[in-house]
């Protein structure tokens, strides 16, 4: 099997495994992170039905530590990306822990299949980006995401602390700040395809392909949440409308 991951791309692209990334921690074969992201989707799928009929377990002070960690390895991450983009691959790893908070706090609507599709295919396609093209236009959007992962895990890291809660202005920001981060992707990896070099072009046309499921999937997310958002502003300006003619 590992054969067939490793000849696929080398038939379609007419290049070979980078040699400097040989020996790296779970890079040298495949099954382990195809493993790996099919016991988090086993995880997905029954973790739930095993937290039905227990208590949420608390995980606050977890959470704190847990998020403020992944909003330092982000930093790093943006900074250095260039030294250290197997830690970006790894680090699809560690966000599986996302999933498993939501599943031991039950909050079980934060398990989307956006959540499962962005988290379970992040892993694998960095698996065979990190073999194949740990170089050129793999850093750009890697970096970007680096940025907004900053934003996003010191939100819900500081979110943790309740008292912090009416200070965090940035929340709104951050699905905004994932689809331009898409957006900007695509359009770099469209002026790569427009304006060609050694890179390979398959790999580009698959990106723009990935990008757009991600735009149409946040995009939708999105969309929901404002239609929430103007649902509670009616409904708080209905109850003051009442309240003023009483």
């Amino acid at each position: 099997m590992q054969d067939c991951f490793k000849s696929f791309p080398d038939r379609a692209e007419g290049v070979t495994p980078d040699q400097r990334v040989r020996g790296w921690l779970l890079l040298d074969s495949y099954p382990p992170t195809l493993a790996l992201s099919l016991a988090y989707l086993l995880i997905v799928w029954q973790g739930p039905r095993y937290m039905r009929g227990r208590q949420p377990l608390p995980c606050r002070r977890l959470l704190l530590v847990y998020n403020l960690a992944l909003t330092l390895l982000s930093f790093y991450m943006f900074y250095e990306i260039i030294h250290v983009l197997w830690w970006y691959y790894f680090s699809k790893l560690i966000e599986f822990m996302d999933t498993f908070f939501f599943i031991v706090r039950k909050n079980n609507h934060q398990i989307t299949f956006l959540h499962i599709y962005h988290h379970a295919s992040m892993l694998n396609i960095w698996w065979f980006v990190m073999n194949w093209v740990p170089c050129g236009h793999s850093y750009f959007g890697a970096t970007l995401n680096s940025l907004i992962h900053v934003l996003m895990y010191s939100y819900y890291g500081l979110s943790s602390v309740p008292a912090l809660r009416p200070y965090l202005w940035w929340k709104k920001y951050i699905t905004q700040g994932q689809l331009v981060q898409f957006f900007l992707t695509m359009s770099q990896t469209l002026c790569a395809v427009a304006w060609p070099c050694s890179f390979p072009r398959g790999w580009m046309y698959f990106q723009i392909g990935y990008m757009v499921t991600l735009i149409i999937l946040f995009s939708n997310f999105y969309i929901q949440l404002l239609f929430f958002r103007f649902h509670i502003l009616k409904i708080i300006l209905g109850t003051i409308g009442l309240l003023v003619a009483f």
